[in-house]
């Protein structure tokens, strides 16, 4: 298996997960969460590029501890998740644009993506097979809490665990973009597609559908231009995607 083949296979199964990720938080009116948790992983990029480590590794150490603390101040103080996130966001900002600075701040933020190696490859896609099963296998119980929350306990639905690893699930789908998109732009491709689909369907499985494939094809084609445009991928692939929304509403509202 060599690297090369994959280079565009990588983006692509990050974006699906993306869609995936993305349906739920928009149906949880969690549309500011995802900009917030990427921002997460800058102090642990800025602290890997001062320890000379993998700054992606350090992305996802921060990410991972963040969503932690996120989901422990919520269980403790009854403070809304956004609220939490929000305060958490400003605070990893803060510290990570300390850590980081001039050339390696504009690639955490933005990206650099890289030829991936074997470990990484196939790192990221357990990663993304990970995030996918779980989403579609506890999509009914993820919606069922959504409803009511009461309703969901009395159905034997542990809530507390659940949207733990909802927001573990969120973390790691940032950690697969980081090296694509950078922690300013990961969140948009979470964001983006789903917003589209939520538009466009009337069911969750059909939402689900078009919010992976507005990530994947906002993906393949910000990809595939960003060469001939000399751009990096990941403004191109936001680019396509803010388009592909703005397309989506044209189309509804010439119905």
């Amino acid at each position: 298996m060599r690297s090369e083949a994959f280079d565009i296979v990588l983006p692509l199964v990050m974006a699906a997960a993306a869609g995936l990720v993305g349906s739920i938080a928009v149906m949880r009116r969690m549309t500011l969460a995802p900009d917030a948790i990427s921002h997460v992983a800058l102090p642990g990029i800025g602290a890997a590029l001062l320890l000379r480590i993998n700054p992606v590794l350090g992305g996802v150490v921060a990410l991972l501890l963040g969503t932690l603390l996120v989901w422990a101040l919520e269980h403790k103080t009854r403070i809304p998740t956004e609220a939490i996130i929000g305060v958490v966001f400003s605070a990893a900002l803060a510290v990570g644009s300390m850590l980081a600075s001039g050339e390696e701040l504009m690639e955490a933020l933005f990206g650099a993506p890289r030829r991936a190696g074997r470990a990484e490859i196939l790192a990221g896609l357990a990663t993304a097979a990970l995030v996918i099963g779980f989403i579609l296998r506890a999509r009914s119980r993820l919606v069922l809490t959504l409803v009511s929350p009461d309703l969901a306990r009395t159905a034997g639905v542990a809530v507390g665990r659940l949207n733990l690893l909802f927001l573990l699930t969120f973390a790691l789908t940032v950690a697969l973009g980081l090296r694509y998109l950078g922690v300013l732009l990961m969140g948009s491709l979470i964001i983006i597609p789903a917003a589209t689909a939520k538009h466009l369907a009337r069911r969750l499985s059909t939402m689900q559908a078009l919010s992976v494939l507005c990530a994947m094809g906002s993906t393949l084609i910000g990809s595939l231009a960003a060469p001939l445009l000399h751009r990096d991928a990941g403004p191109v692939i936001i680019t396509a995607a803010a388009a592909i929304f703005f397309g989506s509403l044209a189309w509804r509202g010439a119905d």
